[in-house]
């Protein structure tokens, strides 16, 4: 299957938040997984074998279908930007 139409049955992905370690990441994919939107984590190094963050390499990237960007990146600033 060519990588078109895998996006196409997928969906195009966007990224919508970047953040700096897995545990940080799996509260985000967990908020965002109990509003009924699923998301995709990606990082340069596997966080289990080299657990650190240096010059940019423990950056995580939150990607979800793109059309659910716009309410994940909403849903994201009402909790984490402006916390209670």
């Amino acid at each position: 299957m060519t990588n078109q139409k895998k996006e196409k049955k997928r969906g195009k992905l966007i990224e919508i938040h970047k953040v700096w370690g897995p545990a940080e990441a799996e509260v985000i994919k967990s908020f965002l997984e109990s509003h009924g939107i699923s998301c995709i984590l990606k990082g340069l190094v596997v966080q289990s074998v080299h657990p650190f963050s240096m010059d940019g390499l423990g950056e995580i990237k939150i990607f979800v279908a793109e059309k659910d960007a716009e309410m994940a990146q909403k849903l994201l600033a009402a909790r984490f930007e402006n916390p209670d």
